[in-house]
């Protein structure tokens, strides 16, 4: 991109306004201490309101409480059925295609690179993960839900780091745009929902269109909680398609930044897979969801497990034929998921386990259905550009 374009493009000019004035106004009156105390305030759900808040404050954690008021709770019921019956496969994708896929974008690797990100792979990718299991949770929008404090807290970093590279100019919004624009917040949605939809196509595991359609929607919702404006956001897979093409083509490369950060990812899972055997299956993923051009531009190294990984589809599809057809074998299947899930993120985190709290109640008492008819299952939207 050029300086012209980045200059000229609204959605590159724009960042989160709400947000930024909060930051603005506590930085600018000296008050480092009170934003500390709301960053601690935000990060634990049921807190009691700190005393002694300023009126920007309350402001801020009055307007962002709520999720928007077009939200859609029975779309919202199946994009929570979705990855409870996906969870693993969705940790998956975004483990080792959705992250890869923005450190492809070098402007976004420079910015991990410039907030010290590089430093904290596994606090970042803990996050990102319990950050996607909050949002799922049957009260993450309910009182003491965590998901809501979890959207606060992150507008609230990323107006801090757009705010701290500006000043200390660290930026150059120039060329760049603002770090952390609109258009990178839309990227990033794309990421962790269209993507993460290939990726799972890519697995091979079969999908319904309502379920795809579901997370897609959930990931919507998700976007307006962290500032992202959605009459710029594609309403539908299609129109994802076209966007994250357009954005990828022209923004995506490689950079010393994204192989370094893809590097600390494969070491940190071939940490969390016992042993060492397995370990070039890790790369061997990366390599298999994210294609061969964009493993060598993020520096993933080739090993023999490449062709092992392009047999994960059809050890999915023996694994979805015995939860089809056996009682028994969805339920092992379906606690499979859960111990996974909670394993990779408690590895993640060192032992702190975060929360994973998946119903007791059966799934027919959802109204969801065993196996998907092929004739309902979800192929992804055609490539846009050629």
């Amino acid at each position: 991109m050029t300086h012209t374009e980045a200059s000229s493009d609204p959605l590159r000019q724009a960042g989160d306004e709400l947000a930024d004035a909060t930051v603005a106004a506590l930085f600018e009156r000296g008050e480092v201490g009170t934003f500390n105390t709301l960053m601690r305030y935000v990060s634990t759900a049921g807190a009691p309101l700190p005393d002694g808040l300023p009126d920007v404050a309350r402001a801020y954690l009055e307007a962002t409480r709520m999720p928007p008021s077009w939200v859609d709770w029975g779309e919202m019921e199946k994009a929570r059925l979705f990855f409870i019956d996906n969870n693993v496969h969705i940790a998956t994708a975004l483990s080792f295609a959705a992250m890869p896929a923005c450190y492809l974008v070098p402007h976004v690797a420079g910015l991990l690179s410039a907030t010290h990100g590089l430093a904290y792979p596994s606090k970042r990718m803990a996050e990102t993960g319990q950050f996607t299991v909050h949002l799922m949770q049957p009260d993450a929008f309910e009182a003491g839900g965590r998901f809501v404090p979890a959207a606060q807290k992150v507008r609230l970093l990323h107006a801090s780091i757009r705010h701290h590279l500006r000043r200390e100019n660290r930026w150059d919004t120039e060329a760049l745009g603002t770090p952390i624009c609109q258009e990178d917040m839309i990227g990033g949605q794309m990421f962790f929902s269209l993507l993460v939809l290939d990726s799972l196509h890519r697995l091979g595991v079969h999908l319904s269109t309502e379920g795809a359609e579901a997370y897609y929607y959930a990931w919507r919702v998700v976007g307006a909680m962290l500032g992202v404006d959605q009459e710029a956001v594609p309403k539908t897979l299609d129109e994802a398609r076209a966007f994250l093409d357009r954005y990828m083509v022209r923004h995506m490369g490689p950079s010393a930044e994204g192989a370094h950060l893809t590097r600390q990812l494969v070491e940190l899972y071939e940490e969390v897979v016992p042993g060492t055997f397995f370990d070039p299956i890790v790369p061997a993923l990366v390599r298999h969801l994210v294609g061969d051009t964009c493993a060598d531009w993020l520096e993933v190294p080739r090993t023999p497990w490449d062709t092992v990984a392009k047999a994960v589809p059809h050890l999915l599809g023996v694994l979805e034929t015995i939860e089809d057809r056996s009682p028994l074998g969805a339920w092992a299947l379906d606690h499979l998921g859960r111990l996974t899930t909670v394993f990779e993120l408690s590895s993640l985190t060192r032992g702190r386990v975060m929360h994973y709290a998946i119903p007791e109640h059966l799934k027919k008492d959802y109204g969801v259905q065993g196996a998907v008819p092929r004739t309902r299952r979800w192929t992804p939207p055609a490539a846009t550009l050629t």
